[in-house]
């Protein structure tokens, strides 16, 4: 298992989350004056659980604070493990699922990066893939556009994207990548266990990713813009293998 390095949480959801979800957290600091709403619980629960706070000086919070969305509270957290792409898979098998993975080729946006997390969350996907280079990880910037996301979706950094998607194929997933040479995804059968593959912001999904794929989807487009942004991309497909899976079970959204 690889460490975060980053092990502060800021943010009222994403504080409100880690407690939720039991992760270590060794100290929470508040700003002064920030007694209402969520942080209110947040202090409840914190006392409840016997984590020490302190409230401190707006200079002194904003001098430790690293994201502009703080909202008056941050949490000292212990580190926090990835996931191996084996424990992805056993989540799945956990769930008697199909297996349902998103992998991020090259993302370095972390507003992207924290969207989509949230996404994969509400899709009830098992995990999300990324590399170890060249690509953005879980940073205090990632977990707060996650809004406490990452507390729950498993996230497994590889060395090799492309390998890793040989493995995932041997396994028995069909890889998925959106490109805009692909088919209309609405033409498209995105049933089973399936891997999604999302590309960088400048460059895609790349030549070699993009070869490793059994087949690709396009989002249909009217405007004069060519493309989505990522997370958005990766929401409006990822809900059309959730619509499709339900279906095929006779289950509604």
């Amino acid at each position: 298992m690889i460490k975060i390095n980053e092990d502060q949480i800021e943010g009222r959801n994403p504080v409100w989350e880690a407690l939720r979800a039991n992760r270590p957290i060794n100290k929470i600091y508040i700003k002064k004056g920030e007694h209402r709403g969520k942080i209110t619980a947040i202090i409840d629960r914190a006392k409840k659980t016997g984590i020490p706070m302190l409230e401190i000086d707006e200079d002194t919070f904003l001098s430790m604070a690293q994201t502009p969305g703080h909202q008056g509270v941050l949490a000292k957290a212990a580190s926090k493990n990835y996931s191996s792409v084996e424990d992805i898979l056993k989540r799945a098998r956990e769930l008697n699922e199909d297996p349902f993975i998103i992998i991020l080729n090259e993302l370095t946006d972390p507003q992207n990066f924290g969207s989509i997390l949230r996404t994969a969350d509400g899709l009830g996907a098992h995990g999300v893939i990324i590399p170890k280079h060249r690509a953005c990880g879980i940073t205090p910037a990632v977990a707060k556009v996650s809004s406490g996301a990452v507390e729950y979706v498993k996230v497994a950094r590889v060395t090799n994207i492309a390998r890793t998607m040989d493995e995932l194929k041997k396994e028995g997933l069909w890889i998925i990548g959106a490109d805009i040479d692909g088919k209309n995804y609405l033409e498209v059968d995105l049933t089973g266990p399936v891997a999604l593959v999302i590309g960088g912001e400048d460059k895609g999904l790349g030549r070699l990713v993009k070869q490793k794929c059994d087949f690709l989807v396009r989002i249909p487009l009217r405007g004069r813009i060519t493309s989505l942004n990522a997370a958005v991309a990766a929401s409006i497909l990822g809900y059309d293998i959730l619509r499709q899976r339900l279906t095929n079970h006779g289950e509604t959204i």
